[in-house]
């Protein structure tokens, strides 16, 4: 994901501040790399007249080369109104041991009507504000009869079944990278199976077998139709606004001509 201004503005305060609060031992190595354990789950189109309001569950599961198993999860809110803005939480994945928060992290809101993206971090009270404009929203395919172009996945039409409440189509997609296609000495088979729900246009169970980067659960549970606390799509007072939209353009007066 290519980084904005904002971000590398919220990682610079956020290391001052782990800096101030904990200084290092002198002669302290620093440390090399990390990762932060976040992941972008269940997608949310901007569909107007579809609100609704639910908790996006995720599961993280990778095994080791010695055979270890990590397994990371976190719960975070969803919504989307009448007018088919979004709000959504990103959290951090933990351990489900009970001894770790999943703090939030960023609160992103949308809104395909004023074309604007908020990103939001709570914990230093920032947002920044940039152009958005919502991407075509196409629904999976959910016959057979859909002709399969080159390349793609090959598809398997599970049935149908009631999650929370709402009607589902299940769909499984297979893929195959071949031998040697990125260094990789035997063919890797990727799966993805999803329930979509056409009512609201979103998967509520979508799970992910990877080789490479292990298995992903994605579960949205909690669904209450209707729309959802107006408050929820409205920023504090108390925030700072980084504005990275352009400026509008002055128009150039226009231009005289003398007479002869």
């Amino acid at each position: 994901m290519k980084s904005s201004p904002f971000d590398l503005l919220a990682l610079l305060i956020l290391l001052s501040s782990l800096s101030l609060a904990q200084r290092p031992e002198p002669q302290q190595r620093p440390h090399d790399g990390g990762t932060s354990e976040v992941l972008i789950s269940i997608l949310i189109p901007s569909l107007p007249n579809a609100p609704f309001s639910a908790i996006v569950n995720t599961e993280s599961i990778r095994q080791l080369g010695d055979g270890t198993t990590i397994t990371l999860k976190n719960r975070r809110a969803i919504a989307r109104d009448n007018a088919g803005r979004i709000f959504q939480e990103r959290r951090l994945l933990v351990p489900d041991d009970g001894k770790h928060e999943s703090i939030v992290t960023q609160i992103e809101i949308s809104d395909p009507v004023a074309q604007e993206l908020y990103i939001c971090v709570p914990r230093e009270g920032v947002c920044q504000v940039e152009p958005f404009s919502a991407p075509a929203f196409a629904p999976p395919p959910t016959s057979a009869s859909v002709p399969r172009r080159p390349g793609s996945p090959d598809l398997e039409y599970l049935g149908e079944q009631s999650i929370g409440g709402l009607a589902t189509l299940g769909i499984r997609e297979t893929a195959v990278i071949e031998a040697g296609a990125i260094g990789n000495s035997s063919p890797i088979e990727i799966k993805r199976e999803y329930w979509y729900s056409p009512q609201i246009g979103i998967n509520l169970i979508s799970k992910l077998q990877d080789p490479r980067i292990g298995t992903q659960n994605f579960e949205v549970t909690d669904i209450a139709l209707g729309e959802p606390e107006a408050k929820l799509f409205k920023l504090s007072s108390h925030v700072k606004l980084i504005d990275l939209r352009r400026p509008a353009r002055t128009p150039s007066p226009p231009a005289t001509i003398s007479p002869n």
